[in-house]
């Protein structure tokens, strides 16, 4: 209840976000028309379409983004016509003269009949809706993401239906009101021809600003204008906080607070929290054939839940490794599920050569349609549970730490199997590199994404211009936290890629490791970088993936370790550019 009335208010201030602004002539075009004939049914179809829109493009991938795209061409044609019938009615009726029908019922939604149609303001609503600017920001991106991994729901479409009518409600006022306003200058010769005409000039600036890629470029940008602290508040106040990376990374609204672990029993009283799932909907096994929670009863089971960019699943990663070695012989079956978050975990060879790399031979189930995830009801990268030789889950652990009352756990799990040579011991794990515990003490940034969907505190604030390739100038100065890009990049709603050679990311950031999840371009090919601290050559403080003197290449898509300071942690200025077009960029992580 609490998230459908949090979207609904979220829609209601879409309204004075600048990305709608080319919208809105499509709305006011209705003016001057009788509310419950003309205008209801217009933010109806709006609303519908949206919705539906969507809640496909939520649990449909990529396939949904491309279909969606024609739609949209289809949908500014078919407005760029009605915007045309209240400029020129005569030569809208000669461009229509093959389809007299067809052009009459345009003319008569274009306002021209003194007997407006629900059903051709509903077909306007539905065109307009294909044209709807997602600028829901932390609100929607918090419900979109949740359909995404935790499936397709009536609930999905009632949130994404509260914020449509949220916003159809402002719309709805503001239409209102200037149907008085309409109706006052009628009263004088010829005042409503003009309105009616300059409302069609208006529809034809908005089809040139939507086909320019202005409504989400420019505006946004230009506009003093933002709801982002709004929603913000109100995602912290009804919704909760959500941990960040340096915890357990939540999968609903990631890198948006500090680490959260859910409240565990102590190692001598294990309640009984639910049956082990079926472990059915991989779409592939990796190292095992399929298994099932029928056939491991008898077995101690520990299912992790990770994905191989995940850099606390990376730190997590020596200790199931250990586990998985030391307690293999009495009865302990680990069982790694990896859940992607990026589009490229998704690929098979990723995944395998990841765990080849990784030194993973442990059982693992490819979750690519996060059914496993929602059987477990899951939330959390990385995410153990552990489940006794009954084929019950007796404990759960979400996020890094606590590995000694995990070890506990699989001992007191295996003597209640019957084990009879379970030692006391726990294991030391070898963590090098990108595994090695991160020093949460001098952490004071978070985990930061470079899509447009999900950044955070980009220099200058709203300059993101989504799906389109833009030349970024340096940015003066940044705050801690805040980043910012130099050069040409093409900015998608989960990476930004280079499109030119010398392009740079800066942030400022207070850690002692800095890793950035990078891959190379389309065909694969190498991309060099160069990684300066403070305008000057790592030395000492470079990465894993990085000499000395800064250089370093992108030769798959993986997170990689760019920065790890000796010594005190202090405030720095973190650089990278890339001497060859084609890398993506996906997310910041501290450690």
């Amino acid at each position: 209840m609490w998230l459908l009335v949090l979207a609904y208010l979220g829609g209601v201030l879409t309204i004075v976000s600048p990305c709608i602004l080319p919208v809105l002539p499509f709305v006011f075009a209705r003016t001057g028309q009788p509310f419950m004939k003309s205008g209801l049914p217009l933010l109806a179809g709006m609303a519908l379409t949206f919705a539906l829109v969507a809640t496909l493009a939520a649990v449909g991938g990529g396939w949904v983004v491309q279909v969606n795209q024609y739609g949209r061409w289809l949908a500014l044609l078919f407005v760029a016509l009605f915007g045309l019938t209240l400029v020129l009615p005569k030569l809208a009726e000669r461009l229509t003269r093959p389809l007299v029908a067809a052009g009459g019922r345009l003319s008569e939604a274009a306002g021209n009949d003194p007997r407006p149609r629900p059903g051709a303001s509903f077909l306007i609503g539905v065109a307009t809706g294909l044209l709807w600017a997602p600028c829901a920001g932390p609100i929607l991106g918090l419900v979109l993401t949740g359909a995404a991994l935790q499936g397709a729901s009536i609930g999905t479409t009632l949130l994404l239906l509260a914020y449509a009518a949220g916003a159809c409600t402002s719309l709805a006022v503001a239409l209102l009101l200037g149907g008085k306003v309409f109706a006052a200058m009628k009263r004088s010769i010829g005042a409503g021809e003009w309105v009616r005409r300059g409302l069609g000039v208006a529809m034809l600036a908005g089809v040139a600003a939507i086909a320019l890629g202005l409504d989400t470029g420019i505006l946004a940008k230009v506009s003093t204008a933002s709801t982002g602290g709004i929603e913000q508040a109100l995602v912290g106040r009804l919704a909760g906080k959500s941990p960040s990376s340096n915890g357990a990374m939540m999968a609903q609204n990631p890198g948006s607070g500090s680490m959260m672990k859910a409240a565990n029993q102590a190692a001598d009283s294990l309640p009984v929290e639910g049956n082990l799932p079926a472990l059915d909907g991989a779409v592939q096994w990796l190292n095992s054939p399929p298994l099932t929670a029928e056939a491991l009863k008898g077995k101690v089971v520990l299912v992790d839940f990770w994905t191989y960019s995940c850099i606390n699943c990376l730190r997590t990663l020596p200790y199931v490794k250990a586990w998985a070695e030391k307690y293999r012989d009495q009865g302990l079956v680990v069982i790694g599920v990896h859940a992607p978050e990026f589009a490229f975990e998704r690929t098979i060879g990723n995944v395998t050569k990841a765990m080849k790399d990784l030194g993973i031979n442990y059982p693992v189930a490819v979750d690519n349609d996060y059914k496993i995830w929602r059987a477990f009801n899951n939330q959390y990268w990385p995410a153990h549970y552990f489940a006794d030789a009954q084929g019950r889950i007796r404990y759960h652990h979400f996020g890094e730490g606590d590995y000694a009352e995990s070890e506990r756990v699989i001992q007191q799990l295996l003597r209640e199997a019957g084990a009879t040579k379970v030692a006391d011991g726990l294991i030391t794990a070898n963590a090098q590199g990108v595994q090695q515990a991160a020093d949460m003490n001098d952490v004071q940034s978070p985990e930061t994404y470079v899509g447009y969907q999900r950044a955070e505190q980009f220099v200058p604030a709203q300059g993101l211009l989504p799906d389109a390739v833009k030349s970024y100038s340096p940015a003066p100065q940044l705050a801690l936290n805040d980043w910012s890009l130099e050069g040409k990049w093409n900015v998608g709603s989960e990476q930004a890629a280079a499109d030119a050679s010398a392009s740079r990311i800066v942030y400022r950031f207070h850690a002692r490791d800095l890793h950035l999840v990078l891959g190379p371009g389309a065909v694969g090919k190498p991309v060099r970088f160069k990684v300066l601290i403070d305008g000057k050559a790592p030395g000492d403080a470079h990465g894993t993936d990085v000499a000395p003197d800064g250089s370093g290449s992108v030769t798959e898509q993986r997170l990689y370790q760019l920065v790890r300071q000796p010594g005190s942690v202090q405030d720095r200025t973190f650089s990278i550019e890339f001497l060859d077009p084609g890398v993506s960029a996906y997310a910041f992580t501290f450690g």
